[in-house]
């Protein structure tokens, strides 16, 4: 960012609002983002993984001007065909059965549009949810987000009967057990707090990241997964799959669920739905749907007739240009990398994900988070032209979100530039 946009921005735009880079951006297109200096930078941010096509994809731009040509906005009015058509589209890629849908606009929207949902389709009030997760930052949502207290910080009392259980992040134990040992203990914990703290019989969904985002990049067990599912199953509790960041090809599969061969009852999706159009869905079965009766739940913006048709453009590009299988083929590929680099520089502590959803942890002395550490590699990614953020509790895990249409030799690039970042940061 240069320094007058800053000092205006600084004047007009509430602190709250955090930029990840310091760059002042002219243009985007594919891979790459340009400086209003003329530097380009090669994006494996994605826009916090919602450019999966890259940026101002042909087709999403042509299926949007058409779409503004004829009709930008309902309010729910009258019926239109992008939202329709999209539907339809989904439902053809969603795991089986998953086959209604409500658009909203924003990840947090879609993630308590289900919870709403599962408390009207089972007349139970209790929600689990998991340690290190992020399920975004409204009111609702927020009471389910535990990956960072400052995101809770100043705004208790938040939404009650909600009750988190360790999300089983295995590099660092939520029950201190060695991963080579592990009986899944943090799935007895979950059974703890049926025992003593709320009866099953209560609790109308589980809400669960596929893999997690925002907490650190965490691939839970296959194991883990299935069980939770037969556990919900046992008690009649929805599960409720957020893939507003793992949806739309980013794992090398069209949802991250379908890693661990289990069915949601509701999933909330984003992020990757509409190429950067605000755009955000409900999805569940007909079944649990078509219970929501009329006035329930309801939107002025959600699914927006240009939204809907970008949607819709991203959708067939995702299909037609195989970009489930790139990720999946980049992402085994840049794992097998990452590790490699692993072994030459002992500050990578831990290398994990699934497709083009990447995270490195980066660690001190005894697996201790090197915050500081993380700071300067992606500010030397940076300068080198490669953007990357971090995430996780202790903000020490770099992320690697490329958009889906990356190349071969665009990883390389990154790679390299990742690895020099790393050795001028950890020598600087």
């Amino acid at each position: 960012m240069t320094e007058g946009l800053k000092a205006r921005a600084e004047k007009v735009l509430t602190p709250a609002l955090v930029f990840h880079t310091s760059i002042t951006v002219k243009k985007a297109e594919g891979a790459y983002v340009e400086s209003i200096d003329g530097k380009r930078y090669l994006d494996f941010a994605s826009g916090l993984a919602t450019t999966n096509i890259g940026h101002r994809h042909p087709a999403v731009v042509a299926a949007a001007k058409e779409q503004i040509e004829g009709l930008i906005h309902s309010g729910c009015i009258f019926y239109y065909d992008s939202v329709v058509e999209l539907a339809e589209r989904l439902a053809e890629k969603t795991p089986d059965g998953i086959d209604m849908f409500f658009f909203s606009n924003s990840g947090a929207e879609a993630v308590e549009g289900a919870v709403k949902l599962a408390r009207h389709a089972t007349g139970r009030q209790a929600i689990i949810a998991f340690t290190g997760s992020f399920h975004g930052r409204s009111t609702g949502a927020l009471a389910l987000t535990s990956s960072s207290s400052r995101y809770r910080k100043g705004y208790h009392p938040l939404l009650p009967s909600v009750f988190h259980a360790p999300y089983p992040y295995c590099y660092r134990c939520p029950m201190g057990r060695n991963p080579d040992e592990c009986s899944i203990d943090c799935l007895r914990y979950l059974e703890g707090i049926f025992e003593t703290l709320v009866s099953p019989d209560e609790v109308a969904c589980v809400v669960i990241e596929p893999v997690l985002g925002e907490g650190g990049y965490v691939v839970p067990p296959i194991g883990y997964m299935k069980r939770l599912r037969e556990i919900c199953t046992g008690h009649g509790i929805l599960f409720v799959a957020d893939e507003v960041q793992t949806g739309f090809g980013r794992t090398g599969r069209w949802f991250a669920c379908e890693h661990f061969d289990i069915r949601p009852d509701i999933m909330a999706l984003a992020k990757g739905i509409a190429s950067g159009f605000p755009l955000s869905a409900v999805a569940s079965t007909r079944r649990i749907m078509s219970g929501w009766s009329p006035g329930a739940h309801g939107t002025t913006f959600g699914g927006n007739p240009v939204s809907c048709a970008a949607a819709c453009a991203t959708v067939d590009t995702i299909e037609g240009e195989g970009l489930v299988d790139n990720a999946r083929r980049l992402g085994e590929y840049a794992l097998e990398r990452l590790n490699e680099l692993k072994q030459r520089h002992p500050s990578m502590g831990d290398v994990r994900g699934l497709g083009l959803m990447i995270g490195v942890e980066l660690v001190g002395e005894g697996k201790e988070p090197d915050a500081g550490l993380t700071r300067r590699v992606l500010t030397e990614c940076e300068k080198r032209g490669l953007i990357v953020v971090e995430c996780g509790r202790y903000k020490n895990v770099v992320r690697f979100m490329p958009p889906l249409i990356i190349k071969k030799e665009e990883m390389d690039e990154a790679l390299a530039i990742f690895e020099e970042a790393l050795g001028s940061a950890s020598t600087g």
